[in-house]
């Protein structure tokens, strides 16, 4: 009995921590379209996990990424909450050339960005994300101007 009250007791203390992190889910609209997810460790830090689909000339792509983001600054410009943030992550991606099969891509990206969170749980955010990817089909990049624009439901 002991030890099923104790195994309850971890259980709901570890369902209670990871609620009490801030959490945002949201748009990214750049060289496609991403659906985000944010989930603050600490006021400085937060993980983000993108799922996208791009649509290029002759080729499209489903990509997903994982970026470990830290706070630069948080100026206090208004009466909103401003950030800078930047940090590395890893990408996996799969291309669909109208000439090849489809090619299987994993890769590093860079994130930098500034953000806007108002009052309400709403925050805008401007990002750039180079990524380069490697894969059987050699070197991918979406090059150093990959930026991005979004909206996410902070709650």
């Amino acid at each position: 009995m002991k030890r099923t009250i104790l195994i309850l007791a971890a259980v709901l203390g570890f369902a209670v921590a990871a609620s009490a992190q801030p959490k945002a889910l949201g748009v990214r609209i750049g060289w496609g379209v991403d659906i985000t997810y944010q989930n603050y460790l600490n006021s400085a830090d937060f993980l983000e996990f993108d799922l996208g689909l791009d649509d290029g000339y002759n080729s499209s792509n489903f990509h997903v990424d994982g970026v470990y983001n830290f706070m630069i600054a948080q100026p206090d410009w208004t009466r909103g909450k401003w950030g800078f943030y930047g940090g590395p992550g890893v990408s996996l991606a799969v291309w669909d050339n109208d000439d090849k099969d489809n090619v299987v891509y994993a890769g590093i990206v860079g994130n930098l960005g500034l953000e806007y969170t108002f009052n309400i749980p709403l925050q805008l955010f401007i990002d750039v994300r180079p990524r380069l990817m490697f894969g059987d089909g050699g070197v991918r990049s979406k090059g150093i101007f990959n930026f991005g624009l979004g909206i996410c439901y902070s709650f």
